[in-house]
Order: C-alpha cells, then sequence, then structure tokens
C-alpha cells in the first residue's frame, strides 16, 4: 500500500515546487506523427540537460502527452505558468526555442498562435 510519504518523496526528487516554468509537449499521433514528436521529446529532453534547467533560477518541468486538443500543424507545445502555444515543434526546432524562450525568456513569436497566462484575467486568440 503506497504512503502520503512515497508521493512527497517523489515530488522532492523530481524538484516539484521549485520549477519556473512547465513544458508540455504533443507527441501525436493527431497533429503530427508519433515518430516526429518522439523525436522532438528526446531533443527537448537532451536540450533542457544541457542548458541545466532542471533546477536553478530557470528550472523547467517537461511533460510529454498524446493531445492538447490542437490537431494540426504540431507537434503542439504549451509553456506554463505564461501560457505561450507553440506549432510545429519539431525536433529542428526545439533548440532554438530552449535558448530564446526557456533561457533567454523571449519567446520565438513567429511559432507562436495564442497566449493563455495562469493568473492573467486577459486572454488572447479566440476565447471571448
Amino acid at each position: 500500500m503506497d504512503k502520503p510519504e512515497d508521493l512527497q518523496a517523489v515530488a522532492a526528487k523530481l524538484g516539484i515546487g521549485g520549477y519556473r516554468r512547465h513544458v508540455f509537449l504533443c507527441t501525436g499521433p493527431n497533429c503530427c506523427t508519433p515518430e516526429d514528436g518522439l523525436a522532438a521529446w528526446e531533443v527537448l529532453k537532451k536540450e533542457l540537460k544541457d542548458h541545466s534547467l532542471g533546477g536553478g533560477p530557470n528550472a523547467c518541468y517537461r511533460t510529454k502527452v498524446g493531445c492538447l486538443r490542437i490537431c494540426c500543424h504540431g507537434p503542439t507545445m504549451v509553456v506554463y505558468p505564461e501560457g505561450t502555444w507553440y506549432h510545429g515543434m519539431n525536433a529542428e526546432r526545439i533548440p532554438r526555442f530552449v535558448r530564446e524562450h526557456l533561457v533567454e525568456g523571449n519567446p520565438v513569436a513567429e511559432w507562436v498562435f495564442a497566449r493563455n497566462p495562469i493568473g492573467s484575467t486577459e486572454c488572447s486568440g479566440n476565447n471571448t
């Protein structure tokens, strides 16, 4: 039987509570092929590690998902808490995304198709 301490230990080991951003990457199969999605995922993991984004002031958590419900122009990605939605986040685009958005703090505008910041009363895109 699992104990509540087990959850706390896992969360502490993963650094939950210390992240500045959380990146969700859809790996298909609707917005992209699973092969393209998984290739992007592998590059994302490598780039986060190479830029030491597992901890520190720019720490970033990553989650691979099967669907973000934007089933075209993928792989689709969303970055929270700023709620920046990206399209076409293939393996070739990931290094620039990590460098510009996650390290330097400047979203790559030409790949952004919507914004929905958490905690903001303002929404953009087609939300009313």
